[in-house]
């Protein structure tokens, strides 16, 4: 249960240890949009350097499109390196591809949907391997594959992720980058909204934009009282041997309200309420 990844430039190794420091729970080094076409080769040493050894966070990698003809090589060239912790995909399209992967590369796999094809399969993407770790969204992509300009316009395909995450039986999704580095207010209002559609955390691309994150994610106070509550009610009944779990002011919990709470607790261990 991470809450930021922190996007950088792969031709940027001069970042990269700053990253790892940044306070990210983890780090994409991206070798897709943010390299341009003549710095791809540049761009893929430095990443196969900077892995060569483990970090203290997960550093993962944004491969080119796997259709396209750069893929082959980065692959190569971050395979077996001891820092990588996983690949992420672009422009993902349909499962096929991504077990075809998945056969020859050994790390976790983390597709993303940036397109209307690639949404409609998005639950056979996110089940079409064991190594599927994760699935999200690529938003600007998506944006102009539907022809949407603002947020309301990927309501549903938000929606439709985070249902085809949970069904695979994977952590609910990250949301994609807020571009705006300057508007945090934007930030907190659009994690707001992700949170309430079943998002877990962002991808960034400034370390200014992570506490921001963090913050929106976070549980808040109450919400862990009353998870402690539960939690508390469920102990109790344990101890009576009874089945039922009534908390204080009458309610009855359920399995999965239990489930809920106990990632509450677990959230505001890890980052505080």
């Amino acid at each position: 249960m991470l809450l930021t990844w922190l996007y950088v430039p792969g031709d940027r190794p001069d970042r990269f240890a700053k990253a790892v420091a940044s306070g990210a729970d983890a780090v994409i080094l991206d070798l897709e949009d943010a390299v341009v076409a003549g710095r791809k080769a540049y761009a893929r040493e430095a990443v196969a350097e900077f892995l060569g050894e483990a970090h203290p966070v997960p550093v993962q990698v944004r491969v080119n499109e796997l259709t396209g003809p750069d893929v082959e090589a980065d692959q190569t060239a971050v395979a077996g390196r001891p820092g990588l912790a996983g690949l992420r995909l672009p422009k993902v399209e349909s499962a096929a591809t991504v077990a075809a992967l998945a056969a020859r590369v050994d790390t976790p796999l983390h597709p993303l949907v940036e397109s209307a094809l690639g949404l409609e399969s998005a639950y056979a993407i996110a089940s079409a391997h064991p190594s599927v770790a994760s699935i999200g969204l690529g938003e600007a992509d998506l944006r102009s594959d539907l022809g949407v300009s603002d947020d309301d316009g990927l309501l549903w395909a938000r929606g439709r992720v985070v249902v085809a995450a949970r069904a695979a039986g994977l952590a609910p999704p990250a949301m994609s980058v807020y571009a705006d580095v300057a508007d945090a207010d934007g930030l907190a209002a659009s994690c707001a909204v992700g949170r309430r559609l079943g998002f877990l955390g962002r991808t960034a691309i400034h370390p200014r934009q992570l506490p921001v994150i963090v913050e929106a994610f976070r549980p808040a106070a109450r919400e862990v009282d009353r998870a402690a509550e539960l939690l508390a009610a469920v102990a109790e009944a344990e101890r009576r041997d009874s089945g039922t779990v009534v908390l204080p002011d009458g309610r009855f919990a359920d399995r999965a309200m239990v489930a809920a709470a106990r990632r509450v607790v677990d959230l505001a261990a890890r980052y505080g309420a």
